[in-house]
């Protein structure tokens, strides 16, 4: 008379068993904890980080969760241009075309990097030069002498910028857009120009000008938030400004650098701070060549280093050129940005 109860007690425990199956299967599909923002990563060597008290924003996981890179093609490393801007990464907009993430997860930080061997254990340097455009002839001299590895910072004031981007991705060089952010001293040293972010705006209208500024030219990795010497530092010191324009450039698949020499790594994009301003305070051969030293000493101990010279001038066009041609013999090796960037929220102690 007892057996319905014991066939209850089978039935409840086969579907116990059938929900511990169905949440096996569920935790197989989704990988271990993290797979999919561990794919982000760099191969740089970095100093331990501290894990944050909350998780990345979910805007940061259609970049996050790109496919692993494959190994870098030999005959890309031996001619390593940039491709041309690709309309599937592009959608229309009242500035132009803009930035945007492809159909399946591209973003411009790998459709336009530089091919670079991950596996090179070297100490790596990356350089960015910033205002690119705003002098056309020393522009030309930087692309035509720098090497290949030197990340060039487009001025959003730039007149006719396509001919220069286009010897300057025939040569592999990773191309960011300055951001005229505003800056210490805004209004009576410093003029970040008319397409300015400004503490004095709404949300909206400085969203607004971040797409005039990123409109102005097209296949960039990223953005530099700040513009020839000027660093905006008054719009960085906002958290709240600052991690709207990171969500914004990381939505349509940029990365960040920031120019301020010991800020912490972006916390809302890909990207990273800067470690020695170059031509600061003087852009003199002599000073850009000790600055260039103790940007290697940096690169030795900590693995990567990132340089940051605010203009193309003769001098530092010269210095750079000759310090860079014994890099390779001193052990040493010239890395495009997107190789020396963390991911969101990886606070690299300095």
């Amino acid at each position: 008379m007892r057996l319905p109860g014991y066939r209850a007690l089978g039935a409840f425990w086969g579907v116990v068993l059938a929900v511990c199956a169905a949440g096996a299967g569920t935790l197989a599909w989704l990988g271990p904890p993290d797979a999919q923002v561990a794919t982000a990563t760099t191969s740089v060597p970095a100093a331990p980080v501290e894990t944050p008290a909350a998780p990345a924003s979910p805007a940061l996981l259609p970049v996050a969760a790109e496919p692993p890179r494959a190994p870098p093609d030999p005959a890309a490393l031996a001619n390593p241009t940039i491709a041309p801007p690709d309309p599937a990464l592009l959608e229309p907009s009242p500035h132009g075309p803009l930035p945007r993430l492809g159909a399946d997860g591209r973003s411009s930080i790998r459709a336009y990097a530089r091919p670079f061997d991950r596996t090179d254990p070297r100490p790596r340097i990356g350089i960015v030069i910033s205002n690119i455009g705003s002098h056309g002839q020393h522009s030309e001299e930087a692309i035509a002498r720098l090497p290949g590895g030197v990340t060039l910072a487009v001025s959003p004031y730039a007149v006719r910028p396509e001919p220069l981007l286009e010897r300057a991705r025939a040569r592999g060089m990773e191309m960011l857009v300055a951001l005229p952010l505003e800056p210490q001293g805004f209004g009576q040293v410093a003029f970040p120009g008319e397409r300015a972010l400004l503490t004095s705006l709404t949300a909206t209208e400085n969203l607004d000008r971040l797409d005039a500024v990123l409109g102005t030219i097209q296949g960039q990795v990223g953005a530099i938030g700040g513009l020839g010497t000027m660093r905006g530092e008054r719009f960085a010191a906002s958290p709240e400004l600052l991690g709207a324009v990171q969500e914004a450039l990381t939505r349509r698949g940029l990365l960040y650098v920031d120019p301020r020499p010991g800020a912490p790594s972006p916390a809302r994009a890909f990207g990273r701070g800067v470690d020695v301003l170059l031509d600061e305070p003087s852009a003199v051969r002599s000073e850009v060549e000790r600055r260039l030293t103790e940007l290697e000493t940096i690169a030795r101990a900590q693995g990567s280093a990132l340089g940051l010279a605010g203009n193309p001038s003769p001098s530092v066009v010269a210095a750079i050129a000759a310090w860079s041609a014994g890099l390779e013999d001193r052990g040493a090796v010239v890395a495009p940005v997107t190789v020396l960037i963390r991911r969101p929220s990886e606070q690299a102690s300095r």
